[in-house]
């Protein structure tokens, strides 16, 4: 059947800013395929948790949104391809080649050396705000703890960082100025300089390597040869931007979630070895990408009994898959002691998430130090007041945290 689509202004409202998780139950109950209508495109949005696994692997729902279509024009605009047209935005073979490749340079053992950097990156930004008693959070730990990490093993100078960070948060909170006209042309303007940047910056490894993820990108090859220049700038842009983003917003998104629900805190600080499965139903209860990155049906499909023509764009709902009451009992409350389950906030199949190793070690260190070192720790507004990005971006996170210990 054809279902009405809802226009974008009447689901993403500073409510739903706040808490999506009313909209989206309301959506698996009533329409679990859900058509929605925007001034840039029109979408259907899958909810329901066996639904959103499967279309994470249906061949029928393409990656490929640089192909000969040029499906990307519709959803990044035209001046995307230079950052955006990398292994994210790609079926197989290519994404087999691409993933292969990055693959090497992200080996465990790459990663796992990365520890004790973690831990110092952790400590030092906390030695910085701990004697002060107070804090807003994203800016002062949980978005330079990934964002220095991610850096540090891409070979970026540490005195490149803060410019770095910069064009990335341009990028991050898109949408939450009162000015469209503005905000676009500012984001316009960081993704031109970040992509010149990134293009100096592989071309100065290719002259001087060493060791660092970028260098070992720039080596790294197969039976079909190495990457290109553009690959490698993409694919260094894909790492840098989803090698922090989505990990700050999880760490800000979880310590709203433990400061809002506090016999999980107590819990918690009661019995810290539980915090490795404390972080997955952290994710699962609100994760960072509530809306997995776009696919375009290359025929017609039909979910739910919803039919979703042909060149449709098609968003898998990620965070209310995750609240599927099919799947989770009671999935709105936070449940620490929750059996670890079959969420899927890292995604499924081919594109699940490659640095899933470092996302978690990240969270379990910043986490971990950030609850042991703040025994009182607290919200300093309402969690109602919390500033959120805006509620069409592609993440679910907060713009400040101000906290008080």
């Amino acid at each position: 059947m054809t279902e009405r689509f809802v226009p974008a202004s009447e689901l993403y409202t500073d409510e739903f800013a706040a808490n999506p998780y009313p909209a989206f139950a309301k959506m698996r109950e009533g329409t679990p395929v859900c058509p929605v209508s925007s001034p840039r495109f029109d979408s259907y949005l899958i909810t329901r948790f066996d639904d959103a696994k499967a279309a994470l692997t249906d061949p029928r729902l393409s990656k490929d949104l640089y192909g000969p279509e040029q499906h990307y024009l519709r959803i990044f605009g035209p001046n995307s391809e230079g950052l955006n047209k990398n292994m994210l935005n790609s079926d197989p073979p290519e994404h087999t080649r691409l993933r292969k490749l990055v693959s090497q340079a992200f080996a465990p053992r790459r990663i796992e050396a990365l520890r004790p950097r973690v831990a110092r990156i952790v400590d030092t930004l906390l030695d910085k705000i701990v004697p002060q008693g107070q804090a807003e959070l994203m800016r002062d730990f949980a978005i330079p703890l990934p964002m220095m990490v991610i850096c540090d093993l891409l070979g970026i100078p540490e005195s490149e960082h803060e410019q770095v960070l910069d064009w990335t948060q341009v990028i991050r909170t898109s949408g939450s100025s009162r000015d469209p006209a503005k905000d676009r042309a500012a984001v316009q303007e960081a993704q031109s300089r970040l992509h010149d940047y990134l293009v100096g910056f592989v071309q100065a490894k290719r002259a001087n390597p060493a060791d660092d993820m970028v260098s070992a990108l720039i080596e790294a090859c197969d039976q079909e040869g190495k990457l290109s220049e553009r690959e490698l700038v993409t694919t260094t842009f894909l790492l840098l931007f989803a090698g922090h983003q989505t990990t700050a917003d999880f760490i800000g998104n979880a310590t709203v979630a433990l400061l809002t629900n506090r016999d999980q805190l107590e819990l918690l600080r009661a019995e810290p070895e539980m915090l490795p499965t404390a972080i997955e139903e952290l994710l699962r209860f609100d994760g960072p990408l509530p809306v997995a990155s776009p696919r375009i049906a290359t025929e017609d499909v039909e979910y739910q009994g919803t039919r979703i023509p042909r060149g449709s764009i098609v968003g898998v709902v990620i965070n209310a898959a995750n609240h599927d009451p099919e799947h989770f009992a009671d999935p709105d409350r936070l449940d620490l002691c929750r059996e670890r389950g079959p969420h899927i906030g890292f995604g499924h199949g081919v594109h699940y998430c490659l640095g899933v190793s470092l996302a978690r070690m990240e969270a379990r260190i910043g986490l971990g130090e950030l609850l042991r070192r703040m025994p009182k720790l607290r919200l300093a507004v309402p969690a109602d007041e919390l500033p959120r990005l805006p509620a069409a971006s592609p993440f679910r996170g907060l713009l400040e945290l101000p906290v008080l210990f």
